[in-house]
């Protein structure tokens, strides 16, 4: 039996129960809603006094929220159950190498803004600074969203297992850079920051239904850079150094471009959008040097516009990423089994173009003939989603009753 350390322990209480519960009743808030009282008791194997106890001291804390009367065949229609987020909101930031995008949202995600961006410092300091200003300004044009929370930050790199410190972010040149506590100390707010990848898993376990369990997913995010999150079990996958996850820096050829991580050949160097803008211009780009004039204007839009009006060099530039991508997530299907993989990012504008491309590399590489159909679930550029990621760091830490400094 494994020896437990006293010094790792947590002194239950009397008031430890009443946690538990409270934190179950949010849990299935945010997996049912709408939900009513009776429905709730039934889920929670309790008499309908005690759940409704709970409701009541949650509702009084201004946690949960009493909506229209939902339907019965009979009696009474009950009173419907919501999490409440009204008078309150989070900012959410997705940062990127190129550029760092903001957005105010309530507490379960919904954007209460427009989303802004600017170009990305790449000194740590200067880029506290600069974001610390964004968003005080973004609160400022917009108080009618209520009092922030907190900020979620959904950074390109690996993050300690605090979440304060950047251990590494091959894309921006960062190593061991202190970056949460600063920018807290800036905006006089809580911030919660996460690997970008993993943050959009974690919105999808977040945001899935109770008929819907999140399952064994994989959440791969194409940008500068390749991130992926991996959910086993219901959890993020971590690992010792919480490091788990980087495919994007497995290599498909050690002889082939050089990455940002300093390596030759990863999966990241063939299929960022970076990669795709100088595959469709015919320019090279070393990382960490400043980009040609041709690919700073252009993006991967200007890429699928000129693919979807028939320019034969486009089309050859997306279609030989889609299948590079494909042999990535080969590695993916092969290491994990996922139930099905989710994909973020400009290049999934272009789905309908490159899917058949992006099927064929995968069959090419996976060790099971079934694994070929794994299920890839394009995520929508517009529903943005690392800015979702982002916004729930802060949703979840606050209907988990935790602290989100």
């Amino acid at each position: 039996m494994p020896r437990t350390h006293a010094k790792h322990l947590n002194v239950a209480t009397r008031k430890t129960p009443r946690a538990i519960n409270r934190q179950i009743v949010l849990d299935l808030l945010r997996a049912h809603q709408a939900i009513s009282r009776a429905d709730l008791a039934r889920l929670l194997g309790m008499q309908r006094s005690a759940a409704g106890r709970i409701v009541s001291d949650l509702i009084a804390q201004g946690l949960v929220r009493e909506g229209a009367p939902g339907t019965t065949h009979r009696g009474r229609k009950p009173t419907m159950l919501h999490l409440d987020s009204g008078g309150r909101c989070a900012v959410a930031v997705d940062v990127r190498v190129t550029r760092t995008y903001v957005v105010a949202t309530d507490l379960v995600g919904r954007e209460l803004t427009a989303v802004r961006s600017f170009a990305t410092d790449g000194e740590p300091q200067a880029f506290a600074a600069h974001l610390a200003a964004e968003v005080r300004r973004l609160l400022a044009d917009h108080g009618e969203s209520g009092r922030c929370l907190g900020v979620g930050v959904a950074f390109p790199g690996m993050l300690d297992r605090s979440g304060s410190v950047v251990l590494r972010a091959p894309g921006m040149g960062w190593r061991d850079v202190r970056l949460r506590e600063p920018l807290s100390e800036r905006l006089g707010l809580p911030v919660v920051m996460e690997n970008a990848a993993k943050a959009c898993a974690l919105a999808l376990i977040w945001s899935a239904r109770g008929d819907e369990p999140p399952g064994d997913l994989a959440f791969v995010s194409v940008s500068d850079g390749v991130g992926v999150g991996i959910v086993m079990a219901g959890e993020v996958l971590r690992g010792r150094n919480n490091a788990a996850g980087e495919f994007g820096h497995l290599p498909l050829s050690i002889d082939g471009p050089r990455c940002a991580c300093g390596a030759l050949g990863c999966w990241e160097a063939y299929v960022s959008n970076l990669a795709t803008l100088s595959r469709f211009l015919g320019v090279p780009y070393a990382p960490h040097r400043p980009l040609p004039p041709a690919m700073a204007r252009a993006t991967v839009d200007d890429v699928i516009t000129a693919a979807r009006a028939g320019d034969a060099k486009a089309v050859t530039a997306l279609v030989t990423t889609a299948r590079y991508f494909g042999l990535g997530l080969a590695s993916i299907v092969n290491a994990f089994d996922p139930d099905r993989i989710h994909v973020g990012g400009e290049i999934t504008a272009a789905w309908d173009l490159i899917e058949p491309s992006v099927r064929e590399g995968l069959a090419e590489r996976v060790l099971v003939a079934a694994a070929a159909d794994t299920r890839i679930v394009p995520v929508a550029p517009e529903d943005h989603p690392r800015l979702r990621g982002a916004a729930a760091l802060v949703g979840a830490s606050v209907f988990a009753g935790a602290s989100v400094a």
